[in-house]
């Protein structure tokens, strides 16, 4: 649950204000799944297990009861924006073609992002005001592990200074500009590495979701009055996915355990040798990683941002979404 922002009064005293001073609005999650109203199923069974991540769980009923009713919401946001989208054209008597909606999806490592997007791109995508449904992820925007490592910054990839900001604000506003083909990189998990000379294509989808830990995370404020873009900028709606510490820990670690049995054994893998010790020693260096880079992460650059988000998904310890955010508008 966002943590309410507290005000210092002239005598020192501190006060916590009600909660009708929150930007937010809160549901419980049977709250939330009542507002799916009439909206359609359009997964199956066969359709969420080849959406989900490896590790993160994800039901049927939690597609009806969190992302339905999110699918039919985000879907009134799409019409009333293209709908004031058209109204200005019209007003400015301009022809600028179609203009891609942009949804953002934050939050910590673990914590389900990926089967989140790829879920809600194919909700989306069915939706017969927004057939074209296309989906990113800024990991192809990490420096490549040799620059990393000339800059002695590989052990903090996924920090703000590991990506190429400025090749990822290029392609959001190429995208918002509504270009046809802007090309993306791609990111190997398998080799941990941005793939050389392999790109995907973005052609003016109706919807583009863009995933990353850090998508929220403003820019330093320029001195001199410049304009400063940040990625959130070109977001018409952000998600933040939110867990317990200890919970994002525990998944983490039982993801790396279950990846030494499967993508680690591959000969091409990065992470080939922790296949090849013990679980005890597997589970140490999970951790030590957790610890070192993305508790870190969390703490410094994911976690700060939560409040920027236009919604905040809140999952419990079986990675069930107990509690939905939404910002007042």
């Amino acid at each position: 649950m966002i943590e309410p922002v507290r005000k210092i009064r002239d005598e020192g005293e501190v006060e916590t204000p009600g909660p009708n001073l929150s930007p937010y609005r809160h549901f419980t999650r049977e709250e939330w799944a009542q507002l799916r109203a009439d909206t359609p199923l359009t997964l199956t069974i066969g359709d969420l297990k080849r959406l989900q991540s490896i590790n993160d769980p994800i039901s049927l009923e939690e597609v009806i009861a969190i992302y339905l009713p999110l699918s039919r919401l985000l879907a009134l946001y799409v019409a009333a924006t293209q709908g004031l989208f058209k109204a200005t054209q019209r007003f400015l008597g301009a022809d600028d073609g179609k203009v891609p909606y942009i949804i953002g999806v934050a939050g910590s490592v673990a914590v389900g992002k990926s089967t989140t997007a790829r879920v809600l791109q194919a909700l989306l995508s069915r939706w017969p005001n927004t057939p074209k449904v296309d989906l990113i992820t800024t990991d192809g925007f990490l420096q490549s592990n040799a620059q990393l490592e000339r800059d002695d910054i590989l052990d903090r990839k996924g920090f703000p200074e590991s990506y190429d900001s400025a090749r990822l604000l290029r392609f959001l506003s190429d995208v918002k500009a509504g270009r046809s083909h802007v090309e993306a990189p791609v990111y190997s998990h398998l080799t941990y590495d941005v793939v050389h000379d392999e790109t995907i294509s973005v052609d003016r989808p109706d919807i583009l979701i863009v995933e990353g830990v850090n998508v929220l995370l403003p820019s330093r404020l320029p001195r001199d009055g410049k304009e400063t873009p940040f990625v959130s900028d070109f977001f018409d709606f952000s998600i933040y996915l939110d867990a317990d510490e200890d919970e994002l820990e525990k998944w983490y670690v039982a993801r790396f355990m279950r990846l030494r049995s499967t993508a680690f054994r591959d000969p091409r893998s990065y992470f080939k040798k922790f296949s090849e010790v013990g679980d005890a020693a597997a589970e140490e260096v999970a951790r030590s990683i957790w610890k070192r880079t993305n508790l870190r992460n969390l703490h410094e650059n994911i976690l700060p941002t939560r409040a920027r988000a236009s919604l905040i998904l809140t999952k419990g310890s079986s990675h069930r979404i107990e509690e939905v955010a939404l910002r007042k508008l």
